[in-house]
């Protein structure tokens, strides 16, 4: 006979987020410096090169942890570690979409998490249209 397995076992544990070998804890813990290492080359160079007044101000922001929601224009700002379980607003050019920030998003752009076009859904063809509609009466 085949034996049952308990159903705490078949219970799926939740796996740690672990980037690039650093657990979670050992991220929010890291200086800008150390954190610049893991990051891609794009980003790292970008951060090499100074953080402009309105990244740091943004930094600033998301580390007091005094407003709920933050937002900004800043879609060229990279996500890192002390941004994670934030809520922040990021302009899509009409409006601020609010994006709830997860430890997958690390290294990332703002402007990559906040559309800029919506998805198009054609509705059916209005009246005079199409060539067989066109002589269709209105009522």
């Amino acid at each position: 006979m085949a034996k049952k397995k308990s159903k705490t076992t078949l219970k799926k544990k939740e796996e740690e987020f672990i980037y690039r070998g650093y657990t979670m804890a050992k991220l929010k813990k890291m200086k800008l410096d150390e954190l610049v290492k893991l990051l891609c080359a794009k980003q790292r160079r970008k951060i090499k090169r100074t953080l402009r007044p309105e990244e740091e101000k943004l930094l600033e922001a998301v580390s007091s942890g005094k407003k709920d929601d933050i937002r900004t224009h800043l879609r060229d700002a990279i996500v890192l570690p002390s941004m994670i379980g934030k809520k922040i607003g990021i302009h899509n050019g009409k409006g601020f979409e609010y994006v709830e920030i997860k430890p997958e998003m690390i290294g990332h752009y703002l402007g990559e998490l906040a559309l800029t076009r919506k998805r198009v859904s054609h509705g059916a063809a209005g009246v005079g249209a199409t060539k067989s509609s066109k002589y269709v009466p209105l009522k």
